[in-house]
């Protein structure tokens, strides 16, 4: 039996790993997540630089194409060093990335997830 991958572009910071792996298995049904991290990836992606969003989409097409993913989310969290703005500013962020990652035209779901000072993982609309 084929295993499923699921994606998650998320914030290099190691308190956050855990707890959005751990959720987009149990949310997705996936038995693997493929990690791409970034400091303040949700600034990063929200920046619209060529360059940087170029270099993650190529991660992101070796999940999709090559480990069949069929989720990727963008993740934002409390605390976070590279990016340390308001949690209104950081929702900002995760929704300007989710729509950066849709423009990729990629063949799956794209979420943004927030994680909260307990390390609870929210979903962004």
């Amino acid at each position: 039996m084929d295993k499923k991958f699921g994606t998650v572009l998320n914030c290099m910071d190691g308190r956050t790993q855990i707890s959005v792996t751990k959720w987009i298995k149990e949310n997705y049904n996936v038995d693997y997540v493929d990690l791409i991290t970034e400091p303040g990836i949700d600034k990063v992606l929200s920046n619209d630089c060529l360059s940087e969003n170029e270099r993650l989409r190529k991660s992101v097409l070796i999940s999709v194409n090559d480990h069949k993913s069929n989720v990727v989310a963008v993740v934002g969290h409390y605390d976070c060093a590279a990016n340390p703005v308001c949690y209104e500013k950081h929702l900002e962020d995760i929704a300007a990335s989710v729509s950066q990652v849709k423009s990729w035209d990629l063949p799956v779901t794209v979420i943004g997830l927030w994680v909260d000072e307990f390390w609870n993982v929210h979903v962004v609309d």
